[in-house]
């Protein structure tokens, strides 16, 4: 059999429903129910540095081992843990299961109603096994049906001198409209006349020079939908859609686009997604109350943000774990994309793109990597205690090129309240002040 036919009964077979079982779905949301990886010399309290981490080169992201091998920072290793799911999302799985398959071009997902498209390993001989893990991402858990991050700070730094150039204070809020599992109303906010799954609103709280900017962005159910995103200039007074190069841009002068929140923030159909193999790597995930917090921002209710430190103060100081990860790349479908290709560290359990991925320049150079530590949602604010999401704690985005970060210090809060649907249409920007 010649490799088009190989390549076309393995599309078709991609393109069909299949019967997923309960011990398909047990094993997706608890990859470690037959033990924790374990790699030869790495224990709780073990620091990787410049001097050892060649000796675990294998367990360590590819952008995450060049930061070490270059001395920029040092890793503390935690223990495995579980990171349980939200069991209404996993109730809305098994509900579900089997019903999702791929539809003819990338983008295309018929039968979708809600929880995890995909619960089956991926299988590498699978061409679009990638695509089926970006769904999974897509309809991930995430921050749940409605959460903010209040307050959450970005400092800017030259990584060479530590000099702090800049810090901000954001608000960001999200909410899904639709396939929605635990937080009423269930499954779909109404009326939706536009089909919205998702948004996201950001707004500016400090410096002064900034203040009162905001971003919303509208992403739709339907994947071939370009996204709508909108920025609100308050010297100018007056909202105005983004083309869509702009999602590209550096966003605020920082280290970030917008394309990179929350590790990828844009359509499938926008990247070529290929799965690469699993493998067990360390990521940074902790629980937040263990750490050794900062004394920095002096929270009203006395929280605490990650520390941070390592060459420029660009490293958060959280514990990584070793975790069963699915390595997943990304390359733009447009040839103009400022990025040549996205490689993930997809956590098996959350199904998370942001623990520790790198960004590839157009000469296919590493630019970029960025490490968002979580916490166990038990272990952080006592309102998102139960809530089945690993809590986005602190991040740094790492410029390789240009010797430069960008920091952020979160409070995330599961508080549906904080986040009701007219926040995130455009007439609610020019009244947000």
């Amino acid at each position: 059999m010649n490799k088009t036919i190989i390549a076309a009964a393995l599309l078709g077979l991609s393109l069909t429903a299949r019967a997923a079982t309960d011990a398909e779905l047990q094993a997706s949301f608890n990859p470690y129910q037959n033990g924790f990886p374990n790699h030869p010399g790495l224990s709780v309290g073990t620091v990787i540095n410049q001097g050892n981490v060649d000796q675990f080169k294998d367990v360590v992201p590819d952008g995450v081992y060049k930061l070490l091998k270059d001395g920029l920072f040092e890793i503390k290793v935690g223990p495995t843990t579980q990171f349980e799911l939200s069991s209404a999302y996993v109730e809305a799985t098994r509900r579900n299961l089997g019903k999702a398959r791929l539809g003819p071009n990338s983008g295309d997902l018929e039968g979708f109603e809600g929880g995890r498209p995909f619960v089956e390993e991926p299988d590498i001989e699978d061409p679009r096994a990638g695509e089926k893990l970006a769904w999974n991402y897509k309809y991930g858990v995430n921050w749940g049906d409605g959460a903010n991050i209040t307050p959450f700070y970005w400092k800017y730094r030259n990584m060479a001198t530590g000099q702090l150039e800049r810090t901000i204070q954001f608000s960001f809020h999200f909410l899904n409209f639709k396939h929605r599992v635990k937080d009423e109303p269930v499954p779909e906010v109404t009326p939706n006349p536009s089909n919205l799954f998702r948004g996201i609103y950001v707004k500016v709280d400090a410096p002064q020079d900034l203040k009162n900017t905001q971003l919303l962005i509208q992403r739709y159910d339907d994947d071939q939908k370009i996204d709508d995103a909108y920025l609100y200039l308050g010297f100018q007074r007056r909202v105005r859609r983004l083309a869509t190069g702009q999602t590209t841009d550096s966003f605020l002068g920082s280290d970030l686009m917008i394309e990179d929140f929350e590790g990828y923030n844009g359509r499938i159909s926008d990247m070529k997604w290929t799965y690469k193999g699993t493998k067990n790597v360390i990521l940074p995930m902790w629980n937040h109350n263990e750490l050794a917090l900062s004394d920095e921002f002096k929270d009203p209710d006395g929280f605490k943000y990650v520390g941070f430190g390592g060459q420029g103060e660009c490293f958060h100081q959280g514990t990584w774990q070793l975790r069963k990860v699915y390595v997943l790349e990304a390359e733009p479908v447009n040839a103009a994309h400022p990025v040549s290709k996205r490689v993930f560290y997809m956590d098996a359990q959350l199904g998370n793109l942001n623990g520790a991925n790198e960004i590839y320049d157009r000469k296919g150079e590493l630019w970029k990597v960025f490490m968002v530590g979580k916490s166990h949602a038990d272990h952080h604010l006592p309102i998102n205690k139960g809530s089945g999401i690993g809590i986005d704690d602190a991040f740094s985005m790492i410029d390789v090129q240009a010797r430069h970060c960008t920091t952020g210090h979160f409070k995330g809060q599961v508080d549906p309240k904080q986040n009701p649907p007219r926040m995130f249409q455009a007439q609610y920007m020019r009244g947000g002040d």
